[in-house]
């Protein structure tokens, strides 16, 4: 079956460093645009950054800019956000989410694929 499966979520201090991981089956992975969202309890999904098929492009949201990277490794089938200079506000379950057609990056609604999600929490 088609799957996404992240993992690298827990709990850290504000102003550390998490790394995320989404491992992709049952899809070619090197056709998908891939993205993370992240939702906190009661609000809204919300786009946190994408990336293009082949890694040439890549979007984020405006709080993460300088502090997140978005990256993929398609020999393995993985794409990964790296999360630096952590904040309280970041604290969320965050989704990979893959889209086949390359549709608008930043949309929930153009994503055809979701993992199940991972909790990360940042304390003050």
């Amino acid at each position: 079956q088609v799957q996404l499966v992240e993992s690298g979520g827990g709990l850290v201090q504000a102003g550390g460093s998490l790394r995320l991981s989404c491992a992709a089956s049952g899809l070619t992975f090197s056709r998908y645009a891939m993205a993370w969202f992240r939702q906190a309890p009661g609000k809204e999904r919300d786009f946190v950054a994408a990336i293009s098929a082949r890694g040439g492009n890549v979007y984020y949201e405006d709080s993460v800019k300088g502090r997140f990277t978005i990256s993929r490794d398609n020999a393995k089938n993985t794409v990964y956000l790296q999360m630096s200079t952590l904040k309280p506000e970041d604290t969320a379950v965050y989704y990979c989410a893959a889209d086949i057609i390359g549709r608008t990056p930043t949309m929930r609604r153009s994503y055809d694929v979701w993992g199940q999600g991972t909790q990360v929490t940042v304390s003050s």
